[in-house]
């Protein structure tokens, strides 16, 4: 048997299974996008330490990359910031809320990437803008509880 399918077999294989994606875990990394278009990114840890909100704006303004991905499982109160400025600098901004993006602390919340190849490096925030790291001050605003936590949250005593 031939180990090439014909055209009526893929089709009733995307049909069955959908079409196959290429490199799907450099995707689900990057919030749906390939890591040869990308020009920044912020992790979760990164995004709770402060607002990198100005690093964006930044990187926009350069012109290289208008497209923000944005995990949308997390908080919206979280991606406000993010949302603005990309509103502001005229870029497409996209909330990713399918399950494969994940919300622990190494997972990325917003990226940063353009529609072609720009291989950009680093593209880490802490990396690709150290002097801004070192002036802006840390954030610390407390964690919003969720509604089952206010509603069963015993007070020490």
């Amino acid at each position: 048997m031939a180990e090439d399918k014909s055209a009526m077999e893929q089709r009733i294989d995307n049909a069955i299974y959908g079409t196959p994606k290429i490199k799907p875990d450099e995707q689900r990394k990057y919030l749906g996008t390939f890591r040869e278009r990308v020009c920044l990114t912020i992790s979760i840890t990164e995004l709770e330490e402060r607002d990198w909100s100005f690093a964006v704006a930044k990187e926009l303004e350069r012109g290289i990359g208008n497209q923000v991905f944005l995990n949308g499982n997390l908080p919206h109160s979280e991606l406000r910031n993010y949302i603005k400025v990309a509103t502001e600098a005229n870029a497409n901004f996209t909330l990713k809320t399918e399950p494969e993006f994940r919300t622990t602390h190494d997972s990325l919340a917003v990226v940063v990437a353009a529609k072609t190849a720009v291989y950009q490096s680093p593209v880490d925030v802490q990396k690709r803008y150290p002097d801004i790291t070192k002036q802006s001050p840390q954030i610390h605003t407390p964690k919003k509880k969720h509604f089952w936590e206010k509603l069963f949250d015993r007070k020490e005593e």
